[in-house]
């Protein structure tokens, strides 16, 4: 139930430009999504990126799109209705950490199919967000009663170094006194 770096991949879902100015939490999920993807890189955590309908919603912010590699397109809103996403979970991978937009939708879908598939699956509650505060706690309470467990950020990082004698600690630990993001409330 925690997460490991060799055998987790991180997830970031939709953080496209025309989406953001609609979601509350906008600048925080760009923040901490970019954490999370820069941390991972540094640890050698694998990484995924998608986008849903970019033709409609824009290519991804651009301060995550250049800590990740190019981005998986989708119709579906679930990543695992695209065969492109679902060819990125190898048999070794064990966990992922879900991050991105929206929680109600895209997030969710994704987190119960993986879920299904027997993954264990987490999501960063610092980095994923919805246009409606009600759609995203609501969100947040039926992952957690299904199974998902919830994370912050910070958590997720520290997790993956499993120890301060990680030889990327102090590179993690400067990412997180760096980019201090607001508490949500």
């Amino acid at each position: 139930m925690r997460l490991h770096a060799p055998s987790s991949l991180l997830c970031v879902i939709d953080i496209q430009e025309r989406l953001l100015p609609v979601i509350p939490s906008g600048p925080q999920v760009v923040s901490m999504a970019g954490r999370l993807a820069e941390a991972a890189a540094l640890l050698g955590v694998r990484r995924v990126l998608t986008e849903q309908y970019p033709k409609g919603l824009g290519p991804t912010h651009p301060e995550v799109a250049a800590k990740l590699p190019p981005a998986v397109t989708k119709m579906a809103f679930s990543c695992c209705g695209s065969e492109a996403f679902t060819a990125t979970i190898a048999e070794d991978i064990e966990s992922v950490l879900l991050c991105g937009l929206e929680t109600h939708v895209c997030i969710q879908q994704t987190a119960l199919d993986l879920l299904a598939r027997g993954l264990t699956v987490f999501i960063a509650v610092d980095a994923v967000g919805s246009r409606h505060p009600l759609d995203h706690e609501i969100a947040l309470r039926r992952l957690e009663s299904s199974g998902v467990l919830l994370t912050t950020t910070e958590a997720a990082l520290f997790e993956w170094c499993r120890s301060a004698e990680h030889p990327q600690f102090q590179a993690v630990r400067k990412l997180v006194l760096a980019q201090r993001a607001p508490d949500r409330a």
